[in-house]
C-alpha cells in the first residue's frame, strides 16, 4: 500500500495549492474528503459483506451438523423403542402372579361448609355499638366539619 508520511502529505499540499490555487483549495478539499468518506464506507460495506457471507458459511455447516446429531437421536430412540416394546410384549406374554388391588388409604372427599354471607370471625354489630367501635368511615371533610371548634358568640 502507499506509504504516506507527514513529508509526503505536506509535499502534496503544497504542490495542489500551488496547481490549483488558494481560491479554489477549500472547495477541493472539501470534494476529497466527501469522495474519501464514501470510499470508506463502501470498502467497510464489502467487508461487512463478506463476513456475513463467511458466517453464513459457517452457520450451514453447523446447521448440517446439528440435523446429522438430530437424526442420530432419532434413530436412536427409535430402536430404543422398539426393544422395549420387544421387551414389555415378551413380559407380558410369560405367566405371572396376580397381586390384588390396593385399596386407597385417604378419606373420601367431603365438600367444605362455606357460608359467605357469615362471616364465622366477625364481631357482631351489636358488640361494636356497645363498645363504640366506628362502624363507618367518615370522609376527611366531613370528620373536620364534625371536630371543628365552635365559635363564642
Amino acid at each position: 500500500m502507499l506509504d504516506l508520511g507527514l513529508e509526503k502529505m505536506a509535499l502534496i499540499g503544497v504542490v495542489a495549492l500551488i496547481v490549483i490555487g488558494p481560491e479554489k483549495m477549500p472547495r477541493v478539499a472539501r470534494t476529497v474528503g466527501t469522495l474519501l468518506g464514501k470510499a470508506q464506507r463502501y470498502v467497510n460495506d464489502v467487508k461487512a459483506e463478506v463476513n456475513r457471507s463467511m458466517e453464513l458459511d459457517e452457520l450451514k455447516k453447523m446447521k448440517e451438523t446439528v440435523e446429522s446429531a438430530a437424526r442420530d437421536v432419532q434413530n436412536s430412540v427409535t430402536t430404543a423403542a422398539a426393544d422395549f416394546e420387544k421387551q414389555w410384549g415378551d413380559a407380558l406374554d410369560t405367566p405371572h402372579t396376580s397381586l390384588p388391588e390396593p385399596t386407597p388409604d385417604y378419606p373420601e372427599y367431603k365438600h367444605p361448609k362455606k357460608k359467605w354471607r357469615v362471616k364465622q370471625g366477625a364481631v357482631p354489630h351489636w358488640y361494636k355499638a356497645r363498645t363504640g367501635v366506628r362502624t363507618r368511615a367518615l370522609s376527611g371533610a366531613a370528620r373536620v366539619a364534625r371536630y371543628r371548634p365552635q365559635k363564642f358568640n
